[in-house]
């Protein structure tokens, strides 16, 4: 299921966790990187047999954590925080004008598959808003016009 260097992770994880089952959210993280950012159906079948778990109490962990995703995001997955704080400072608005400038909605990917975009509920950087994350990078005091440059930045990166 795993790539040779994933594999390797893999036993260096295994060797860390006596108790196979507390490897699940790091293992977890591992599968999606595996797979090119999500969860499928193989992969969370691979993780619960590794860890010596039903697919269904994977699934339940699955569902409680926003970090695991089960559809393929696009290359570039648009984290945007519309908690309290960054809705007081435009998260609302940058979340719309996001869309509005992608064509696609909170939840969706790209027909090309460059773009997905999730609204989040908060990202933790509520001195920072609005923020957001892209892929796992942060940015913070985002605005339209800077969202529009970071979109034609990462389009021209393909």
């Amino acid at each position: 299921m795993f790539s040779e260097e994933g594999q390797k992770e893999l036993e260096r994880m295994l060797s860390r966790y006596p108790i196979k089952r507390n490897a699940l959210l790091p293992l977890l993280h591992l599968a999606q990187q595996e797979n090119g950012g999500w969860l499928s159906e193989e992969s969370i079948k691979y993780v619960a047999e590794i860890c010596e778990v039903s697919e269904t109490h994977v699934e339940g962990v699955i569902s409680f954590y926003t970090m695991y995703k089960l559809k393929k995001p696009g290359k570039y997955h648009l984290q945007i925080c519309t908690c309290v704080p960054c809705c007081l400072v435009g998260g609302e608005e940058l979340l719309e004008h996001t869309e509005s400038k992608l064509g696609i909605h909170a939840g969706s990917t790209g027909d090309d598959g460059m773009f997905s975009i999730e609204e989040m509920e908060c990202i933790g950087a509520c001195s920072f808003a609005p923020a957001i994350i892209v892929n796992e990078d942060y940015h913070e005091k985002v605005n339209p016009e800077s969202m529009d440059q970071l979109i034609a930045d990462l389009s021209n990166n393909p």
